[in-house]
């Protein structure tokens, strides 16, 4: 992949199903800005604690430090003026201010790169992710393996019963689906006939 190179700032926004990789390409690509010299910072809702406050983390256990935020407004309040690359994870979660933040901050010449599920369990537009899909000058979308017909997978399913939109969670309330296997209402499954959900290789 190509990097962006510019004098102004611009937004990449990295999307997919659960355990498609999304954090991983965050992370990968904060490293990298990290090995340069590059000041960063990410930022993640304070909602999403499953591995930890202060830091982001993929199912394959890697992580980057983070700063936990209770609204965009913060990522604002919080930036450092030396930063020049903006790291959100998990952006489906906000509200539809972080649009409004995300243009902020490539406005004032800063790289960011956002990463977030594109739909919700009933593979429905998720919060505030098609509007910064919109807008940004480059889109990533990664999928995953169905975890029934070991097909391409762009859908995340419920297997937990609740019908909350918002659920934070893992392999204990979600599998990745293709089109063809997906169900729009959460369903609980037995476990015999579904395929390993341990494998490394499956990650945010």
């Amino acid at each position: 992949m190509r990097e962006i190179v510019g004098q102004y700032g611009w937004v990449e926004v990295i999307c997919g199903c659960m355990f498609s990789g999304k954090t991983e390409e965050l992370i990968r690509r904060m490293t990298r800005a990290q090995i340069a010299r590059q000041k960063l910072q990410v930022f993640k809702p304070a909602l999403d604690d499953r591995y930890g406050k202060e830091f982001v983390a993929s199912h394959n256990s890697n992580r980057i430090d983070s700063l936990p935020v209770q609204n965009p407004q913060e990522i604002l309040a919080q930036l450092e003026d030396s930063t020049r690359v903006v790291g959100i994870d998990e952006a489906q979660f906000f509200d539809q201010s972080i649009v409004e933040v995300v243009e902020r901050l490539a406005l004032r010449g800063l790289r960011v790169i956002v990463a977030g599920l594109d739909m919700d369990f009933r593979a429905r537009p998720f919060g505030p992710m098609p509007q910064l899909l919109a807008i940004a000058e480059q889109v990533t979308k990664l999928s995953a393996i169905c975890m029934v017909c070991g097909g391409p997978a762009t859908r995340s399913q419920r297997i937990n019963p609740t019908q909350e939109t918002v659920l934070v969670g893992a392999h204990d309330s979600y599998e990745a689906r293709c089109r063809a296997h997906h169900h729009p209402e959460a369903e609980e499954l037995p476990l015999r006939g579904r395929r390993n959900t341990s494998s490394p290789s499956l990650t945010i």
